[in-house]
Order: C-alpha cells, then structure tokens, then sequence
C-alpha cells in the first residue's frame, strides 16, 4: 500500500509546485489534493483496521498525516481560504515528521522523513508566518518526484 500511496503523494506535490509557481489557479489543483487526501486517508484506514500492534497504529497515522495535509489544503482552495489554519497544521506535521525519522529502521525512509518534514516547515513558514519563500515551488516539484513519484514507482515495480 505504501507504493500507492506514495505515487500518488508524488503528483499531489508536483501539481501543487505547479500551482505554486503561478501556472494555474489554486482551485484547479483541488481536485487532485482531495482526491489524494481520499486515497489516503482510505489506505490508512485499512492500515487501521489491520493493525495489531502500536508500531502498526504508528505508521498509519504518520500516513494520516499526508491524508489530513492534503485534504485540507483541497478546502483552502476551494473557498480561497488564506490557510493560516494549514500553515499552523504544517508545523505540528513538521516536528511529528521527526518523530517518525527517529524510529524508522531504513536509511532512505529517515532521509524521506527529514526532507518532509522540511517541507511541511516551509509550508508553515509561507502559509502559518506569510514569508515569502521563492524556492518553495520548485522545491515541493523536486520533493514531490525525489521522495515520493520515484519511491512509489520502485515499491510498486518491487526495485525498492
């Protein structure tokens, strides 16, 4: 399921760097940030509903994390809410995403947890503090497809 998920956070991430740099309007990425939130709160739902231990109750929210991100972010676009609420959301997300680097057991999903974390910190800093953050397109595209696009791809290719 992890595969899924992550392909899929993939393109949520690319189209929002998208949205980000100016190219399209933020409600035309909605659709996709809802339909993503969906997916995975879904998944985690199933990751709930077949955990049998607090280490599997863990990896689940830590997907909920993502579920909740982008599902909010789907009603920020849509009412062009200013997303104070998400920015002060992304900085609770940041610092759990530490949390979850700390206990992973695989070099490349600790450095996965860290460069998410830093990126729900970026959020939280533009959208929580309204600083201007330039890179942050480019760096959500780049996220999007180094830590999430190609990771799913190898988990659901069995390369991983």
């Amino acid at each position: 399921m992890l595969g899924i998920a992550l392909f899929f956070i993939g393109v949520v991430l690319i189209v929002n760097g998208v949205g980000l740099s100016g190219r399209m309007d933020a409600r035309d990425s909605a659709p996709v940030n809802l339909l993503v939130g969906l997916l995975a709160l879904f998944l985690n739902a199933v990751g709930i509903l077949r955990a049998d231990t607090d280490p599997d109750f863990f990896d689940a929210a830590g997907g909920l994390l993502f579920a909740f991100t982008y599902l909010y972010l789907a009603v920020v676009q849509w009412w062009a809410l200013k997303g104070v609420g998400l920015g002060w959301y992304c900085l609770f997300v940041a610092v759990s995403a530490l949390a979850f680097a700390a206990t992973a057991g695989d070099v490349r999903v600790i450095a996965m947890w860290l460069v998410w974390s830093s990126l729900w910190f970026f959020f939280f800093l533009a959208l929580g503090l309204g600083k201007q953050l330039r890179f942050l397109a480019a760096y959500t595209v780049l996220v999007g497809i180094v830590t999430c696009w190609i990771p799913g791809l190898m988990l659901l290719t069995g390369k991983w």
